[in-house]
């Protein structure tokens, strides 16, 4: 794994830093200013310009020369590092440590910390770390006016520098924690919309298919009943009898698919857009499954009596299907899906035969990007981000989710609930 990261999360929108550094830049030249010509401090004025004007430059060349959008890892840290040695600086002729403005060497790695990868911002809190260590052995003295310098004592001189790594640390966990947080959303949210953007478009190329199907039925009709007087005028003929034949079966052959792939409520497809109830969400779900899983789906619909049918949703779908393909590849055998109701409520229940979930995860299922610590097959361990997906989209649509170990079985439990009153908003 490199050093620096690489998620397209782990970046830094350019213009909001060149806006924050103007803002530092202009706080500095003020403060400069207000200090020699105001209070009369004495210090190396022309110095400390010149290492404004340092930062003044770097600013530019973010405007002018680097023609991206974003500050990746690596480039984010270099200009950091610029920030850090720079306002470091300032402070090293104008005190040191003493300097009210050394606080201001926190802020490059704490904004960082919510914003870039964890190893960037590791490099800038120990950069941050021997800097403020560097300034408080070694600084310029900063003379106030009647030749009167700053002195504490040494017990309160020390101090100083130790709050300020300990708060250092202390509001980069924090933001490193919460910044994980916000990316981790961010990439399952984005890979919902792309999981929605493709449903979408499978929509979009049923709806082609549909109409390609209405356009190619005339033509093969008139296929067919030219091949049927060909047949009865060419009877005699018994070398074109089985070419007739062939062509005839042949067109039936494209009747049938043209037949699949129509939406057409008279043509009976068993994907046609219409009202469902929950029975045959689940029948044609588990069908689909059970073309290609060799495992066992075990339906009981015995206390379902709800006959409301809500409109065919690709959110409801994918959610299900989420769950119940969560079922079958963790399983064993068996997955056991029980669909009830009653007066106030609709109920589905999906549990399998398999290990069930681990209990170091169990407290935080629905959350993106989980892994179980003892599970080493990556392909059993799973990211978590599925069953997130499908959790929000069964939620955004009324459903109420919890997800446990079964007490009946070995497996997971997975148990999905309707307000029947709600089902009348979907």
């Amino acid at each position: 794994m490199k050093f620096f990261e690489t998620s397209k999360f782990h970046t830094l929108k350019k213009s909001t830093y060149i806006s924050l550094r103007w803002i530092g830049i202009i706080g500095q030249l003020i403060s400069v200013y207000i200090v020699y010509f105001f209070l009369n401090f004495d210090f190396n004025f022309i110095l400390t310009n010149l290492i404004i004007f340092i930062g003044i430059l770097s600013n530019f060349y973010l405007i002018f020369i680097y023609n991206k959008t974003q500050l990746s890892d690596r480039s984010a840290l270099l200009f950091l590092m610029i920030d850090i040695f720079q306002l470091g600086s300032l402070i090293y002729l104008t005190g040191g440590i003493v300097n009210p403005f050394v606080i201001f060497l926190l802020i490059p790695s704490v904004f960082a910390s919510s914003n870039l990868g964890i190893r960037t911002n590791i490099f800038l809190v120990i950069t941050t770390i021997l800097m403020i260590t560097f300034l408080t052995f070694y600084s310029e003295d900063l003379p106030a006016p009647l030749n009167s310098h700053f002195h504490v004592d040494s017990y309160y001189y020390y101090s100083i520098p130790i709050a300020f790594i300990i708060a250092l640390i202390f509001l980069n966990y924090f933001a490193i924690v919460f910044g994980s947080e916000s990316r981790k959303r961010k990439e399952a949210l984005s890979k919902m919309e792309e999981i929605m953007a493709q449903e979408h478009e499978m929509l979009s190329l049923g709806g082609q298919a549909a109409a390609a199907a209405h356009s190619l039925g005339t033509p093969l009709s008139t296929i067919k009943i030219i091949s049927q007087e060909l047949k009865y005028q060419l009877q005699d003929r018994k070398e074109l009898t089985s070419d007739i034949e062939l062509l005839s079966s042949q067109v039936e052959r494209c009747n049938q698919i043209l037949k699949r792939l129509s939406l057409n409520p008279i043509e009976e497809d068993d994907f046609i857009d219409e009202d469902l109830n929950f029975e045959k969400y689940i029948n044609q779900i588990v069908n689909s499954f059970r073309e290609t899983s060799d495992k066992k789906f075990i339906l009981n619909f015995d206390q379902y009596s709800n006959p409301r049918k809500i409109p065919k949703s690709i959110e409801i779908i994918y959610g299900l299907r989420n769950f119940i393909g969560n079922a079958n590849k963790f399983s064993k055998e068996k997955i056991f899906i029980t669909l009830k109701s009653n007066n106030d409520y609709t109920e589905i229940t999906i549990e399998d035969d398999g290990e069930g979930y681990p209990s170091e995860i169990l407290s935080k299922i629905g959350e993106p990007y989980l892994r179980s610590l003892k599970n080493r097959d990556k392909r059993q361990s799973g990211l978590g981000l599925g069953i997130f997906i499908g959790k929000n989209l069964l939620e955004k649509n009324f459903a109420s989710l919890n997800c446990q170990n079964s007490k009946t079985r070995t497996g997971a439990e997975v148990n999905i609930r309707w307000k029947n009153q709600d089902l009348k908003k979907i």
